[in-house]
């Protein structure tokens, strides 16, 4: 990661009643993750406070945050095999239908990471409102080797 210039943040504190990881196995099921960074935060409906450039923004933020929480719970990323799936939502105004490309947002930083064993399946779901008023909140499937 340092190679490619990605510094992870602090892994975010849960704000309810879940864990964020469950590992089955050899499988990592991380709970959805938010679009912000630190104090910089990407709020409101994407197609109408929120532009298409700063909503992928908001969903690389997400799958930092996603990546801290592994590195906390597992001590070392290297221990992840491939990325399985996301599932993303994403906070749309009426008429905005670019949610794909919100979520290539995620979805590049991990190509960018692990190359082919990045490639995952996705959803990219339009959703009317999110947690604290966050544009993009993102769950994740990984494998361990």
């Amino acid at each position: 990661m340092r190679s490619l210039g990605i510094t992870l943040p602090k892994a975010p504190t849960p704000v309810g009643l879940f864990v964020p990881v469950n590992q089955v196995d050899h499988m990592l099921y991380a709970s959805g993750q938010g679009s912000f960074f630190g104090e910089h935060r990407i709020e409101g409906k994407v197609g109408r406070d929120v532009t298409l450039e700063d909503a992928r923004l908001g969903a690389r933020y997400c799958m930092l945050n996603t990546l801290a929480v592994l590195e906390e719970y597992l001590g070392d990323l290297n221990r992840i095999q491939r990325v399985v799936k996301l599932l993303a939502f994403v906070s749309s105004d009426d008429g905005f239908y670019q949610q794909p490309a919100v979520v290539n947002g995620a979805s590049q930083l991990l190509l960018d990471l692990w190359g082919e064993q990045g490639r995952h399946a996705r959803s990219a779901i339009a959703v009317n409102t999110l947690p604290s008023n966050l544009s993009v909140e993102i769950e994740a499937i990984f494998t361990l080797k």
